[in-house]
């Protein structure tokens, strides 16, 4: 289902876009395939979507997690910020992309615990640091490090936080239709 928008908004496109709207699109295409629904909304302020793109890319080369737990960390923040469309996206990611076993990605969707005690940990501190508004307490940091991450980590779902904190809400206000390429994974 998609999500009704908070505003009236018209996405920026490839053919009607100029200027930086414009190159940010076409380099999305570029590394994409296409042009997601989402960055067309984004694109209504390049530097909304240019800091999405800088962000989602740092975090995925630079935060120090496997695929499995980038989609982890994603798909986490994006169910508890209660983004449909980014649930979707990156539940196809996590199943044709990063290697999220099935029981582990039916278990994000629906928040339930993960029967991979790593990935779980991953979810937990995601979860707890999004709901905390990134005050998550000293016990709560503890036990993710115990769990064999570290402070890079930790920042690491800071930043992951923040690219989804842009993509969220922007997909909020504008009720962001999922791509076809997603649709199998819309949830209600």
């Amino acid at each position: 289902m998609d999500r009704i928008g908070l505003m009236e908004m018209t996405p920026e496109t490839l053919e009607d876009s100029s200027g930086e709207a414009h190159a940010l699109l076409e380099s999305a295409k570029a590394k994409l395939g296409f042009v997601p629904n989402m960055y067309g909304y984004m694109a209504k302020l390049p530097p909304v979507l240019a800091n999405y793109m800088s962000s989602y890319d740092a975090f995925r080369t630079q935060a120090g997690f496997t695929p499995a737990e980038q989609e982890t960390v994603f798909l986490t923040i994006s169910r508890v910020n209660g983004c449909t469309y980014c649930t979707a996206a990156h539940s196809m990611i996590a199943d044709k992309k990063s290697g999220v076993p099935a029981s582990s990605l039916a278990a994000l969707r629906a928040g339930a615990e993960l029967p991979d005690g790593k990935l779980q940990a991953v979810a937990a501190f995601t979860e707890v640091m999004v709901l905390s508004r990134g005050n998550p307490g000293r016990a709560a940091v503890d036990a993710f490090l115990a769990a064999g991450y570290t402070d890079q980590h930790v920042l690491g779902i800071v930043l992951a936080i923040a690219c989804k904190t842009f993509s969220n809400y922007v997909n909020h206000l504008a009720g962001t239709p999922v791509d076809n390429v997603f649709a199998a994974y819309k949830i209600d």
